[in-house]
């Protein structure tokens, strides 16, 4: 296959540390590469090194004759005009600005865009030519999910080469072939085996693991190694012999040898305590809201969220999901009903662009707020949220936008909420940093509000869906974000299918003047949600046991497993009981599940 892109031996770094070094990578007709690292790894720097807009340090990027390469950049800058003129204005553009959400806004300048906006129109501009050569970084931020599934059903079928920084795990998995991971200096190319079926993002998993367990193995071998030198060398010398200088010397090297740091030191230290939440959390009593030109986002509303939900809003850009979330925290008003907060509540916002950091400032400045230096409390608070050494002494202006974002994040736990609001939670935070929230939020005892364009992190979040329509409507999903999905892919049949029809019966959520009898439906919901993931962990764990029994020998060890898979069967007849309890006290409370 043709070559289109060829970088020789480049390299990048920071003031404090190289971010790679003699870096390879060809880029041939029809490749499909995903960029992976942790934030500050380099990604971004590398895709503008392939792009044309950054010279590396050392080597050479070479472009095959007349190759047309398209860059999208993490931060584009869109020349002025209205936002036709900067597209081209042909079919393919006005197509895709369409599917891409943006159609009302041809018209308008580009100096009057958002932040998020200016990101899709850049996407249109590169992808609207016919180039040969694609370079995306994070092109899903600040898209909905239905445009997410175009942009991918596009990328599949575009047939030239394609080099991609993304952090959405359903991105990564249904468009990459390969994928180029950066860590701690080092790169690693993973192709798909046939166990990862083709997948970059699943090779990249596998050998990720490999390299970790392979890495664990030779350092337990050179530590026995070393042990076993260390005695030779304290051992007194033969007395007509001397020990060659040369053994000494290797075994000193092997001694002193340590095994790579790891990229971070420890897990993300997302748990900084959190104020007591009571019993009440969020009422809407027929909250609305209209803009000031007459733009109409949400009708009246009713709806209550308790302590324990995790809700996830979704809809399509422009739909009002960041709007929702303002009127929650009251950076917005409502202009007809009301929302009451519970008097514990303690609204923690994590917003889509993130709060405003002061970028000469250092990181340390930041922390430590109005005192003079950052306190011992504040360092350490610094490394549980992997700003280590230099890292702490870094211009904000000098982060990745995956470092800022980490930042933010730690500001906004720093205050101890009880409700979370997060919008784009997910939007340039690393796949290790994403598993972190995620494991944070499972056991989390507040309540969790998000807008999310991704899947993996919905789908794991999530309890149950509000769905806004973009004409001020909204209603609540079962299901998740795969029956959301299916239903937009799908309307007629989800019209006629007794879940949606449950759905818009059982939506907006009633107003509650006194305490109704029995649970209300958000918490059923809830619990019915958690009983599930517990029936299918009991399950697996009952299957593994009966599987264990059957290729036991020992008697000791049978009896143990026995004993184990009664207790178990035991668990899951309790766990059971308590999901057709749920299911009959839901039943008579007339709550659709």
């Amino acid at each position: 296959m043709p070559i289109l892109l060829d970088a020789e031996r480049i390299s990048a770094s920071r003031p404090d540390r190289p971010l790679f070094t003699d870096l390879s990578l060809t880029v041939s007709d029809g490749d499909r590469i995903g960029v992976v690292g942790i934030n500050g790894a380099g990604k971004s720097t590398l895709l503008r090194m392939l792009g044309g807009e950054l010279l590396p340090e050392t080597g050479t990027v070479r472009r095959g004759n007349g190759v047309r390469v398209g860059f999208a950049g993490q931060h584009p800058v869109l020349p002025a005009g209205t936002v036709t003129e900067v597209i081209g204005g042909t079919w393919q553009s006005r197509a895709m600005l369409d599917r891409l959400g943006m159609s009302d806004l041809a018209e308008r300048r580009t100096d009057e865009l958002s932040g998020g906006q200016i990101k899709r129109v850049a996407l249109v501009q590169v992808l609207a030519n016919e180039l040969d050569c694609l370079i995306l970084d994070e092109p899903t931020n600040h898209l909905d999910l239905d445009a997410i599934q175009y942009l991918e059903e596009w990328l599949a079928d575009f047939r030239g080469g394609l080099v991609m920084v993304t952090h959405d795990r359903h991105t990564l998995d249904r468009v990459t072939t390969k994928v180029l991971e950066i860590d701690r200096g080092s790169t690693y190319l993973h192709v798909p085996s046939e166990r990862s079926k083709g997948s970059g993002y699943a090779a990249y998993l596998a050998g990720r693991a490999e390299r970790e367990e392979r890495a664990a193995a030779d350092e337990q071998t050179r530590r026995t190694l070393a042990a076993r030198e260390l005695v030779w060398l304290r051992r007194g010398a033969p007395a007509r012999t001397s020990k060659p200088k040369a053994r000494i010397d290797a075994a000193l090297t092997l001694i002193n040898t340590r095994q790579q740091a790891a990229a971070r030191q420890g897990d993300l230290g997302l748990n900084l305590g959190t104020k007591r939440l009571g019993n009440n959390g969020i009422e809407l009593l027929n909250a609305a809201f209209t803009w000031p030109d007459g733009s109409h986002v949400l009708n009246p509303l009713t709806a209550t969220i308790e302590p324990g939900d995790r809700i996830g809003i979704v809809g399509p850009n422009g739909a009002g999901k960041s709007t929702l979330l303002d009127l929650i925290a009251g950076r917005l008003h409502a202009v007809g009903g009301e929302i009451r907060l519970g008097k514990t509540v303690h609204i923690g916002y994590y917003d889509q662009m993130g709060r405003a950091l002061p970028l000469d400032k250092r990181v340390r400045e930041v922390v430590a707020g109005d005192k003079v230096a950052p306190s011992y409390e504040d360092a350490a608070l610094m490394r549980r949220f992997w700003f280590d050494g230099d890292a702490q002494f870094a211009p904000i202006g000098t982060l990745s936008g995956g470092e800022r974002r980490r930042l933010q994040l730690m500001l906004t736990l720093l205050e101890q909420p009880n409700v979370l609001l997060l919008d784009e939670p997910t939007n340039d935070l690393d796949l290790d940093t994403l598993r972190a929230l995620e494991d944070f939020l499972d056991t989390w005892k507040g309540i969790v509000v998000t807008v999310s364009h991704d899947r993996a992190f919905l789908d794991r979040v999530t309890d149950e869906l509000l769905a806004l329509d973009g004409n001020g409507g909204a209603r609540w999903i079962r299901g998740g974000i795969a029956a959301w999905l299916a239903e937009r892919a799908n309307p007629e049949a989800g019209a006629t299918s007794p879940r949606k029809v449950a759905a818009q019966t059982a939506a907006p959520k009633p107003a509650v003047t006194t305490k109704p009898t029995g649970r209300s439906g958000s918490t059923l919901r809830r619990l019915v949600a958690q009983t599930e993931r517990e029936l299918a962990a009991v399950t697996k764990r009952r299957d593994e046991l009966i599987a264990q029994l059957s290729g036991e020998s020992s008697p000791s060890r049978l009896g143990e497993l026995g004993a184990e898979l009664t207790a178990v069967q035991a668990r899951l007849d309790a766990t059971e009981a308590t999901w057709l309890e749920l299911h009959e006290e839901a039943d008579d409370q007339g709550i659709a599940l």
